[in-house]
C-alpha cells in the first residue's frame, strides 16, 4: 500500500497516477477543505483532518513538497523505514521512458523552465504548477520532458536522475523551512547526484564541482543566437543557461534564436501591467525573496516606486536596501515584514500595510516615465493564497486606476 501526504495539486496527481496503475492508495491531508470527489471516484481512500495514519502495510511515503520534513508521519515512517519519496521522485519513476531535464536555482526557475520548454517543443512540469506525475500516460516514449525543482521536491529524491540538469544559482531563501542555507544548498544540488558520465550537468561559470555529469558552464556574458524579448541582465543569464542546455538536446541555433526573440516572458515576472498616465505598472509578485527583488531593480534604470513585503524568511535585506538607494527608490511596505523592512531600507518609504493601500499611494506619487514595480521580496501567504494571488490582485488594482 502506497501513501500520499499533503493533498494539495502534486499531491492528488500523485494519488490518482498510482490508482490508474491498479495500487492500492491512501490521501493523507490535515485540512478538511481538499475537494476528495475526483480521488474518492478514482478508488484513492481518504482521510482528512489529521497528518497521522497507520504504517501496517505501507511500502512507500510520498510527500507533497508543502508538507516539512519534520511532520509527524514522515519522521514517523523515517524511523519505521518507510521510503519517503517527493512526488517528482515518483514520476520518474513513472515516466522511466522519458528523459528529464531538470531546471533548479533560487531564481529564474520558472522563466528558463518555459524558455526550455519552447525549444524543445516538450512539456513542462514540476515546480511550475504541473505536477510531474500528470504527464503519466500522455508523453510518448522517448520525448523529453522540462522539470522544474525546488528544494523541497529535491529534498525527498532517491533515483531520480535528469540527463540535463541545470542549476541557475544558488542564494538564501526558504531559511524558515531548511533552517539554514548549507542545508537549502545541499538540497538544491542533489538535481546532479544520481548523474552519470553520459549525463550533462549545466552550472554558472566557475561554480563548483557538482558530480560525474559532463560540466557545461554559462554566463550572463555568453554569446548567444539571438538577444532575448524579456529584460534584465539575470534573464541573459537565464537566456544562456537554457541556451547551453538545448544545445545538449539537439536543438538549432536557429529554433534557439526564434524562441529568444519571441517569448514574453512569465505571468508575474517582470510583466508589464499597463502604462497610465506615462506610469509603467510592473508585476513582479513571483519575487518571493530579497534576491528576486534585487535583480528586477537591476532591470530597471528608470525611477522605481516599489512595493515591497509580505511574509519573509528570515533573511537579510541590507543588499536590497543598498539597490534601492542606488536607484533613488521609494518604498511602500506591506504584509508581515514590514517592520523588518522599515528597520532595513534607507530610502523614503510609506507603511502602506496592504497592497490596495500600497498601489494607490505609488500611483499618486509616480511621476509619468516612472514605473511602480510589486517585487515584494517576501513571501505572500500573510495576505494571499499563493504570489499567483497576489500578482493578479495586483493587476486588478491597476486596471481600476484607469
Amino acid at each position: 500500500m502506497k501513501a500520499v501526504v499533503g493533498l494539495a495539486r502534486s499531491g492528488q496527481a500523485a494519488a490518482l497516477a498510482l490508482a490508474r496503475r491498479g495500487e492500492q492508495v491512501t490521501g493523507i491531508d490535515r485540512s478538511t477543505d481538499v475537494d476528495a470527489g475526483r480521488l474518492e471516484a478514482a478508488g484513492v481512500e481518504v482521510r482528512l483532518g489529521s497528518e497521522e495514519a497507520s504504517l501496517e502495510g505501507m511500502d512507500v511515503l510520498i510527500k507533497s513538497p508543502g508538507v516539512p520534513a519534520d511532520a509527524p508521519l514522515v519522521a514517523a515512517a523515517r524511523e519505521r523505514g518507510v521510503p519517503v519519496w517527493s512526488e517528482v521522485e515518483l514520476g520518474f519513476r513513472l515516466l522511466d521512458d522519458n528523459p528529464i531535464l531538470g531546471v533548479t536555482g533560487t531564481n529564474g526557475k520558472t522563466t528558463t523552465s518555459e524558455l526550455l520548454g519552447a525549444m524543445l517543443g516538450a512539456p513542462v512540469a514540476g515546480n511550475v504548477g504541473r505536477a510531474l506525475t500528470e504527464l503519466d500516460g500522455e508523453v510518448p516514449a522517448g520525448e523529453w520532458i522540462v522539470c522544474e525543482l525546488s528544494s523541497f521536491q529535491l529534498e525527498d529524491i532517491h533515483e531520480f536522475r535528469p540527463r540535463i540538469a541545470v542549476l541557475l544559482n544558488l542564494e538564501p531563501d526558504h531559511l524558515d523551512r531548511h533552517g539554514s542555507f548549507e542545508a537549502y544548498r545541499e538540497a538544491k544540488l542533489r538535481v546532479f547526484e544520481n548523474q552519470r558520465a553520459d549525463d550533462t550537468a549545466v552550472v554558472p561559470r566557475g561554480f563548483e564541482e557538482v558530480g560525474e555529469a559532463r560540466r557545461l558552464e554559462f554566463s550572463a556574458d555568453e554569446p548567444l543566437p539571438a538577444e532575448p524579448r524579456i529584460p534584465g541582465r539575470h534573464n541573459r543569464e537565464n537566456a544562456a543557461a537554457a541556451t547551453a542546455a538545448a544545445h545538449v538536446a539537439g536543438v538549432s541555433d536557429e529554433q534557439i534564436a526564434e524562441v529568444l526573440r519571441t517569448f514574453p516572458g512569465v505571468p508575474h515576472r517582470l510583466e508589464d501591467v499597463a502604462e497610465i498616465r506615462g506610469v509603467r505598472f510592473v508585476n513582479d509578485s513571483k519575487a518571493t525573496n530579497a534576491a528576486a527583488a534585487r535583480r528586477a531593480i537591476a532591470a530597471y534604470d528608470e525611477p522605481l516606486h516599489v512595493i515591497l513585503g509580505g511574509l519573509g524568511k528570515n533573511e537579510s535585506y541590507a543588499e536590497l536596501a543598498a539597490d534601492l538607494r542606488a536607484n533613488g527608490a521609494r518604498a511602500y511596505l506591506i504584509g508581515a515584514a514590514a517592520d523588518q523592512l522599515a528597520a532595513a531600507v534607507d530610502v523614503p518609504f510609506e507603511r502602506s500595510g496592504d497592497l490596495a493601500t500600497a498601489v494607490r499611494a505609488a500611483a499618486a506619487a509616480a511621476k509619468p516615465g516612472e514605473i511602480v514595480l510589486l517585487s515584494p521580496a517576501c513571501a505572500s501567504y500573510d495576505q494571499f493564497e499563493n504570489f499567483e494571488q497576489r500578482g493578479d490582485e495586483f493587476r486588478r488594482l491597476v486596471e481600476g486606476l484607469r
